[in-house]
């Protein structure tokens, strides 16, 4: 045959070399510049040719490997000048990367069918808004915004509406690693189109996405209304996607507006249903929000759930494998500053810092400013912890300022807390009074995370300022405004706790003091948050030795003394392990 003559007197010269005879007979190029120079000898319409008539070759004999073949078939047909089949075969590589999470290659694909369907004027929004979910998911934020503002104009332009509420969403959601009040925005303008178009589907999504605005500027009552009544839409479709993030959602507005146990029921249903749907987002989305169900430095001022931190934490790393095979770059970020959380409040710092530094570092890469705040909250929870409380200080205050300019009340409110807890250990009472004062009225409720942080280090402030009358009134209200509290006391609140001992050790009520402490020490120990644990055994032996209890107070605090050398071994070696044993320590006699 001629055409096998012809390939053995080209490998013979040296070349071509033959790769593979089965199951096809396949050749390469010795190489690359051999290629490229036999390709531009051709004319311009028998390269055309040829690659059509590859093309339909490829297309006849392979019909049933179309999606496997489409990113060959779209280039042929491309290189052909056939743009309606081109464009076909493009956007079926394009949406096959994209369901692989090979978001580059989806993004190169993407943007040869819009080439394509420019030349020929006929854009679809959708093509838009693939290449820009694919480029939100690489933590491109200026080229998915450019995407997002073009298939909303394209949308406005064909009069597509559905399109033109997907864009808006969209939008919405990008906005809000970097501005709430354009996020906020986006969101309205959604509803008020869904509730125009008449599917209550487009509408239940649409409430979703506000609630969980309404959540993010701390207004938690309005975020569970709208997601419930998201829920209650999706259960009467049986829409099984829209139940899985809508029970998402929800678990997260319960977690933080202080429900723990019920948010980790609503999880426990979106990870099922996320891992039926194989949605690998949702469930890693939702098993890094399941790590705040262990006792956290940000949850421990809620009534506890029954997971420990270790179990909370393995929740975390399965996500993080997840984030990472599917390319998830602000999902990643998220994670890791969330684990950070989960591994400080146990103790293992080493892991604890480089968590937080990753998330910081991915963060700052790709701009997203929202998950830059929580990882300098992170850092300033675990510096605080270790006693480093200039270090602590810096990122608290970036972290304050990053919150402030993308107007999140809650990222506000938790990293005051942790910033006016610092400045009371350093002494600088003035100026925690003056950042709690800022962000948290004196009538302000004490629901949310962050306002239970922040009502904290009010607590603190006070018995700082010798004013333990006043910080007794503050645990009080702690108590009463927590979700699954039990009139007998019998679940109590770990950090809470601990505060109400301390202050009934200055108000020298000893043996209210001592249940506190005792009960604190349990949740403590059986959570596996031994930071808090040594410093309430600290704390208990203080109070024994008020009441001249030397054996006890010994005990409790040797056992101090011992978990703190046990957790300084956790700490990277050099000055930051060296200043937390000599400050702690020194606590502990």
């Amino acid at each position: 045959m001629p055409l096998t003559s012809d390939l053995n007197t080209l490998e013979s010269s040296g070349l071509i070399r033959l790769v593979a005879t089965q199951p096809d007979v396949e050749y390469f190029f010795r190489h690359a510049l051999m290629q490229e120079a036999a390709y531009a000898s051709l004319l311009k319409q028998d390269r055309k040719r040829l690659h059509r008539a590859v093309g339909e070759a490829l297309e006849q004999a392979c019909s049933g490997q179309a999606d496997e073949l489409a990113p060959l078939l779209g280039q042929h047909f491309y290189e052909a000048g056939d743009d309606a089949r081109a464009l076909k075969y493009l956007v079926m590589a394009a949406d096959a990367a994209a369901r692989r999470y090979a978001n580059r290659e989806a993004v190169k694909h993407y943007t040869d069918a819009l080439e394509v369907a420019q030349r020929n004027g006929a854009v679809e929004p959708r093509l838009y808004r693939a290449r820009g979910l694919a480029r939100e998911t690489l933590g491109e934020f200026d080229n998915a915004r450019a995407d997002y503002e073009a298939a909303l104009q394209a949308a406005q332009a064909t009069g597509d509406r559905r399109a033109e509420w997907e864009a808006l969403l969209d939008l919405g959601l990008l906005w809000a690693g970097r501005d709430y009040a354009r996020t906020g925005e986006y969101y309205r303008r959604a509803v008020a189109l869904a509730g125009a178009l008449d599917d209550r589907a487009i509408l239940a999504h649409s409430m979703n996405r506000l609630g969980n605005w309404h959540l993010n500027i701390e207004e938690p009552l309005d975020a569970l209304r709208y997601h419930r009544e998201a829920l209650a839409i999706f259960q009467e479709l049986n829409d099984r996607r829209g139940i899985a993030a809508t029970s998402d959602f929800l678990g997260l507005a319960s977690y933080l507006s202080g429900d723990l146990a019920q948010g980790t029921a609503y999880f426990d249903r979106a990870i099922a249903l996320f891992r039926e749907l194989d949605d690998r987002q949702g469930l890693a989305s939702s098993l890094t929000s399941m790590t705040l169900r262990g006792l956290t430095p940000q949850t421990n001022v809620f009534v506890p759930s029954a997971a420990t931190l270790s179990e909370a934490a393995q929740d975390g790393e399965t996500a993080l494998q997840i984030v990472r095979e599917i390319g998830w770059r602000s999902g990643e970020a998220f994670t890791l500053f969330a684990l950070a959380f989960c591994f400080g409040g146990s103790g293992n710092y080493a892991r604890a810092l480089d968590c937080a530094w990753g998330s910081l570092a991915i963060a700052e890469e790709i701009g997203h400013h929202q998950w830059m705040a929580g990882a300098c909250c992170a850092l300033g929870a675990i510096y605080n912890d270790l006693l480093a409380l200039t270090e602590a200080r810096r990122h608290l205050e970036r972290g304050l300022v990053l919150a402030g300019e993308i107007g999140s009340w809650n990222w506000t409110h938790m990293v005051t807390g942790v910033l006016a807890s610092t400045c009371v250990l350093q002494g600088d009472l003035a100026y925690a009074e003056a950042v709690l004062d800022a962000a948290l009225g004196p009538d302000a409720p004490a629901q949310t995370v962050g306002q239970r942080i922040s009502w904290c280090a009010r607590v603190e402030l006070a018995l700082a300022r010798g004013d333990a009358e006043a910080a007794l009134q503050i645990t009080d209200k702690l108590i009463a405004s927590a979700a699954n509290v039990e009139p007998d006391g019998k679940r109590p609140i770990l950090r809470v706790s601990q505060l109400r001992g301390r202050t009934l050790t200055a108000l020298r009520r000893f043996a209210e003091a001592e249940v506190a402490l005792r009960a604190a020490r349990e949740i403590a120990i059986t959570h596996g948050a031994r930071p808090m644990a040594w410093r309430i055994h600290v704390d208990l032996g203080k109070v024994y030795q008020a009441q001249a209890r030397h054996e006890e107070a010994e005990r409790e605090l040797a056992t101090a003394r011992t978990t703190i050398q046990e957790l300084a071994a956790n700490v990277p070696a050099g000055a930051l392990r060296d200043n937390f044993l000599q400050r702690a320590l020194t606590s502990a006699i």
